[in-house]
């Protein structure tokens, strides 16, 4: 039986009876500091995690670990069971800490620790175990995609343990896709997939599907650089801004396609160069040398690849240099002048304008007073006021 003094408070004494009936006294000195302290733990799949158990007073008195199935791990400095990846760091009266190595995430749960009073006191603990996702897997595109092709990226990482975060990159901005998480067990299986058509400025991007989680110092990154071919387009740069006669006249057709055309053709007019040995073609160059009227015209450079043929137009006009003079035309002065000359001819057709339609109507003078309703000059003349007598000397006439 337990017999304790309210004047003795916090001491309790603890009689007990052996198996021959006499009496043995054992004596605890029971304080309040006397109970186990423990702390939750978190730590990475694959790695150690040390389970402490302390006490502020004890009388030497057996602390125990247990694991989550209720069975005993150490007791005090003994082991007690036989899983060689746990093993004794720290047996004291007042602490018992063990470690697990390689842990795994079977080994999550609640952990006991007890100690062995009158009666039994026990602390839990709570181990949790992060699962480390897998390096992340871009699946669905083959190579190369065509333009207007629609395709579907699916990134995908196994064994995170909460759900691991999904983000894509287009080059370094920001996309959104579709996530899905599955639970597999203790550990989740998360994809996520990105939908969009492909046009020719998605050839050379790279998509890049980033995992982020707890236990990652750093986010698991993967890359699909994407492959799009498309039909050449073509542009030709020229050399000269204005073609004099007696110069030279580069130009160069410049193609963009996947695959790139290798071969360029140069046409004028819709047939074949005329002069071949003023006109060189060299690759995608076409140079003109010595520039004469008669190299007026249209040309035309055409390149293909497997996907289609495109062309691009150039027209050459060939200026005379002593028309130009020595700078050829001011564009910029030409354009101001007509600009000048066009703003007068508006103000004087504006002011002509309202000059017309303040002296639109009848004109009537002094004489002809009273007139208005006449049919004719002659008869408005008689019938206006005055000396009808010199009415025909009184006419007037207005065009």
């Amino acid at each position: 039986m337990r017999i304790c003094y309210p004047w003795k408070l916090p001491n309790c004494f603890v009689f007990s009876f052996d198996s021959k009936s006499c009496l043995l006294i054992k004596v605890f000195a029971v304080r309040q500091g006397q109970f186990p302290i423990t702390q939750n733990v978190t730590v990475v799949e694959g790695t150690s995690a040390n389970m402490t158990c302390r006490v502020d007073y004890n009388d030497n008195t057996s602390l125990q670990w247990s694991n989550p199935a209720q069975q005993t791990l150490f007791f005090g400095d003994k082991k007690a069971l036989r899983d060689h990846r746990i093993e004794l760091v720290r047996a004291s009266s007042q602490e018992l800490t063990i470690r697990i190595n390689d842990i795994s995430l079977s080994d999550e749960g609640q952990y006991t620790c007890s100690l062995f009073t009158m009666p039994v006191k026990t602390t839990k603990a709570f181990l949790t175990v992060l699962g480390v996702p897998g390096r992340p897997e871009i699946t669905g595109f083959t190579k190369p995609a065509m333009e207007g092709d629609i395709i579907t990226l699916t990134c995908t990482t196994t064994g995170s343990k909460p759900a691991a975060r999904i983000q894509w990159l287009r080059n370094d901005k920001e996309v959104q896709g579709t996530t899905h998480v599955n639970a597999t067990g203790k550990s989740f299986t998360v994809r996520s997939t990105l939908q969009f058509e492909v046009d020719r400025w998605d050839d050379g991007v790279a998509y890049t599907c980033s995992v982020e989680h707890e236990s990652l110092p750093n986010p698991y990154m993967t890359t699909e650089v994407l492959e799009v071919h498309y039909v050449p387009h073509l542009e030709i740069k020229h050399s000269l801004i204005i073609p004099q006669e007696g110069q030279y006249l580069k130009l160069e057709c410049v193609s963009t396609g996947n695959p790139i055309p290798d071969l360029v053709l140069w046409s004028k007019d819709g047939g074949e160069l005329p002069d071949i040995e003023r006109m060189i073609v060299e690759g995608k160059e076409l140079t003109i040398t010595t520039l004469n009227k008669t190299d007026n015209g249209t040309y035309r450079c055409e390149a293909s690849n497997h996907l289609g043929t495109s062309t691009a137009e150039y027209i050459l006009f060939v200026y005379d240099p002593n028309a130009l003079g020595q700078h050829g035309p001011d564009h910029a002065l030409i354009g101001g002048v007509v600009a000048v000359v066009v703003f007068i001819t508006l103000c004087l057709i504006i002011v002509l304008g309202r000059y017309l339609a303040r002296h639109k109507g009848t004109y009537l003078t002094h004489e002809a007073k009273g007139a208005e309703d006449a049919p004719d000059a002659d008869t408005a003349i008689i019938n206006a006021e005055g000396n009808h007598m010199h009415a025909e000397e009184k006419k007037e006439y207005f065009i």
